[in-house]
């Protein structure tokens, strides 16, 4: 009797040489594409600015999990806060940083071989929308806690929507189209493997 044995998928550490250098790269990407961005300020709202450049911790948190995609997201919104305003803002770092690491529950629920698939795209748009409601959600709430220029309700709803809807628009339209170009381009190692 032959046995019909299945190949499992198995996820390497979160903390290998290639999640190292993942987050390096995420982090690199999202800063530098971010930067030239952060000019496209959202009228009406301080600081808010249109960043398709979200898709990249995005993708980063699908692809190689939560712990990459925040780092990707959060120093990438560090560093690009640093040139293009001088500073940084504690709060929408770890928003951003957010914005890749709930896309990264992603790299435990879609398979590699779905990843071109439209049930590993729906996720990826799911996904991209719920961490744009999440990561944007914090920081506008933390910004009326400790009234970070905030001193109304009404004032952290409209960042927080002016925020979480050009997010979850870039993320929802970009992510899966990354998903889908990685996806493609590396089909062939993976059946190497």
């Amino acid at each position: 009797m032959v046995k019909n044995v299945t190949k499992t998928e198995t996820k390497e550490s979160l903390f290998s040489t290639k999640q190292i250098v993942a987050m390096a790269v995420g982090t690199a990407l999202y800063a530098a594409l971010t930067i030239p961005f952060n000019a496209f300020q959202i009228p009406g709202v301080w600081l808010v600015a249109v960043r398709p450049t979200v898709a990249i911790p995005m993708f980063f948190g699908l692809i190689f999990g939560p712990i990459t995609g925040f780092v990707s997201g959060f120093l990438g919104n560090i560093i690009s806060d640093g040139v293009s305003f001088g500073g940084f803002f504690w709060n929408w770092d770890i928003g951003n940083g957010l914005l890749g690491a709930v896309p990264g529950i992603g790299y435990y629920l879609v398979k590699r071989v779905n990843w071109t698939k439209a049930s590993g795209l729906a996720w990826a748009v799911v996904l991209a929308v719920l961490a744009s409601i999440v990561g944007m959600g914090f920081a506008a709430a933390t910004d009326y806690i400790f009234q970070i220029g905030l001193s109304t309700v009404e004032a952290a709803l409209a960042e927080l929507y002016s925020a979480g809807a050009t997010d979850a628009v870039n993320g929802a339209i970009l992510t899966p189209i990354l998903l889908y170009a990685y996806g493609a381009a590396t089909a062939g190692r993976a059946r190497r493997l």
